[in-house]
């Protein structure tokens, strides 16, 4: 079957936190009615709340007007029951980034969804055809990895599964594009293309900091003023959450060997409860 974006109508979205709100945001200013879910009322409400400081600042900015704002809120409705995403045309799913937590859920999607629908997952290191695995139309599902904060950033990695169809590959690159994106594309390997390089240099930036080669903000100054980098491994790091590039460099490491092994300093950082910029303290103090 030949899936079409004109003929998408609703957008599923699983998980309401920081990855699945702006997924619904983008969605909803896009012009499509989006259904976001997930397991508590408690996470939908703040995925709520989320979606309208973002909005906010999309209206200060100039990038949308107020009566855009209040539309694209209005598109978006939230449920904490996986059914009521039954009639979506296609699902991206940004859950926790555990490989059982995904599997279960895609298993739960392929019973309640349609045929023709698409389900997608943002992982951003997890191996998508263990996730189709989990269904009975492997061919149907691939990964969609849209990048921190989505509606700022412009990029989605679009992932292809070992049986992932070609035409729900066109698809996924279409429906990204609808959605104000640039694409690029990636064989099912371990971090794909984005965190496959990006997450040892940022452990290569903590190293360097920890060994003392220069201070967090030399370290920082020196990547964004010599390579032209918008910011340095120390500081993204903290905007990406340290337990997030802890999670992702041991699963790497876990699949590619010993150049992935995650750092000491980020390590200790995590156990120690400083996450980075949503913890209020990382590599830098946040208000």
């Amino acid at each position: 079957m030949t899936r079409k974006v004109d003929a998408v109508e609703r957008v599923g979205v699983v998980g309401a936190g920081t990855m699945g709100s702006g997924i619904a945001q983008v969605s909803a200013i896009a012009g499509y009615d989006v259904v976001m879910r997930d397991i508590e009322t408690e996470y939908v409400e703040n995925g709520f709340e989320t979606i309208e400081n973002s909005l906010g600042r999309q209206v200060e900015s100039g990038a949308i007007t107020e009566s855009e704002a209040e539309a694209a809120e209005a598109r978006i409705e939230g449920t904490t029951d996986l059914e009521d995403l039954a009639d979506c045309d296609v699902v991206v799913e940004a859950a926790l980034e555990d490989i059982d937590v995904k599997r279960d859920i895609f298993s739960d999607l392929d019973e309640v969804m349609n045929d023709e629908a698409v389900l997608a997952t943002n992982t951003s290191t997890l191996s998508i055809t263990t996730i189709a695995a989990a269904t009975e139309r492997p061919g149907s599902v691939l990964g969609l990895h849209f990048m921190n904060p989505v509606p700022v950033m412009k990029g989605v990695e679009v992932v292809n599964g070992e049986k992932t169809d070609g035409d729900v590959l066109e698809f996924a690159h279409a429906f990204a594009e609808d959605l104000g994106k640039e694409t690029w594309e990636s064989d099912d390997k371990p971090g794909f293309v984005t965190n496959r390089i990006l997450m040892p240099w940022i452990n290569e930036g903590i190293r360097a900091f920890d060994e003392g080669v220069a201070t967090k903000e030399d370290i920082d100054s020196g990547m964004t003023l010599g390579t032209n980098v918008p910011m340095g491994p120390l500081e993204l790091a903290d905007h990406i959450g340290l337990d997030i590039c802890l999670h992702a460099s041991e699963t790497l490491h876990e699949e590619l060997g010993d150049r992935y092994t995650p750092a000491y300093l980020l390590k200790r950082k995590v156990e120690a409860g400083d996450l980075g910029k949503k913890t209020g303290e990382g590599f830098y103090i946040y208000d």
